[in-house]
């Protein structure tokens, strides 16, 4: 089935995504989309990064102003300062670092609550820039192949169907590869999303082998001629050492069909796990080689700065977040959007910096 790339995209996101509605649970059959979202109605990216993030910025926001207002700055205010900061779940260095950078030659006189959020921004844009990377497809590698690997209920099959959108909206061929193969709703949920970006899903019977499954997609893809292989993987807890052996499989028996294979390894992160999430990237970065990390449902959660955390313990490249459930809610990583966003700031330009 064929779309008119760019004045009809916006209409088929909000079919297939439900235009920002609740998204079905997790193991729930896929359910008809709901009607195209008025075209007024669309809103700006920082517009739907602000709000998502608003849970996380209110708390930040509420934190400082509750320390800062009508107080002068001295040691027990930065203590209260660094506790807000640790709430968030921006992590240990990054809380001491804002922290020191807001006490820096201001002992004893008054601090604005705006002053300590726009340094709080200027420092969690220092940490995140670095990692702010776009995933790149290597146009001379055909098919580009990208594992999609995380834990139960983190968002992958969804995610997978958002950047299949986004890429066949390009123009590129995609074929995806439907290897979560215990749960007959994921692979039906992307049959159903295959059918309406007209890409191919490769799918073998329940609890088949996913590691074969794997490689007969990367000979479909290829036969195909396609842009990009997108392989879903069951959910997996990284406690769980016979399902990561299981992932440790998949990744070998790529390299059989492709010998660079997988090109990209994406870990998709909920956010609402919180710190949980550092383990998860540390197990899964061992066992699967992740080469850069997607983060969804930041729109569910207070503790959004588990990112920031993130980004100071591992360094790997950060691609997209999520602040909702339509295709338009999961974005390229901005630094500088993020930062401000989670202070509870105006959107700037790079200019004003």
């Amino acid at each position: 089935m064929s779309q008119e790339t760019e004045g009809k995209k916006r209409g088929m996101f909000s079919r297939l995504f439900g235009g920002g509605q609740s998204a079905p649970a997790p193991e729930a059959a896929p359910q008809e989309a709901p009607e195209a979202e008025p075209e007024e109605e669309k809103r700006s990216w920082w517009s739907r990064l602000s709000g998502g993030l608003s849970r996380t910025s209110q708390a930040i926001t509420q934190g400082v102003a509750d320390v800062f207002t009508k107080r002068k700055l001295d040691a027990l205010t930065l203590e209260e300062l660094e506790d807000v900061l640790l709430r968030a779940d921006l992590g240990v260095g990054a809380a001491t670092r804002i922290t020191e950078a807001v006490g820096k030659a201001r002992y004893e006189r008054d601090i604005e609550p705006e002053e300590v959020r726009e340094i709080l921004a200027r420092e969690v844009e220092r940490v995140l820039a670095p990692v702010a990377e776009e995933l790149v497809v290597d146009d001379t590698k055909k098919p580009f192949i990208i594992l999609v690997v995380g834990v139960n209920g983190s968002g992958k099959t969804t995610t997978i169907a958002k950047l299949a959108s986004r890429w066949t909206g390009e123009g590129r061929t995609v074929v995806l590869a439907a290897g979560d193969t215990f749960r007959a709703a994921a692979v039906e949920q992307l049959k159903v999303w295959g059918e309406r970006l007209g890409a191919e899903v490769v799918s073998g019977a329940e609890g088949a082998d996913a590691a074969a499954l794997a490689f007969d997609a990367i000979k479909r893809a290829k036969e195909q001629g396609a842009d990009i292989l997108l392989m879903d993987t069951a959910g997996r807890l990284q406690n769980r050492a016979e399902l990561m052996a299981e992932l440790e499989k998949i990744v070998r028996v790529m390299k059989k069909a492709e010998a660079e294979a997988p090109h990209a390894v994406l870990l998709v992160l909920d956010a609402t796990v919180g710190q949980n999430a550092l383990q998860q990237v540390d197990v899964f970065e061992r066992i699967a080689g992740v080469t850069g990390l997607v983060m969804t449902k930041l729109d569910g959660t207070a503790r959004g700065g588990i990112l920031v955390a993130i980004a100071e313990t591992y360094r790997l490249p950060i691609h997209f977040i999520g602040v909702g459930e339509s295709a338009d809610d999961l974005e390229p990583f901005a630094a500088r959007d993020f930062a401000r966003a989670i202070a509870g700031l105006e959107e700037t330009s790079e200019a004003e910096s």
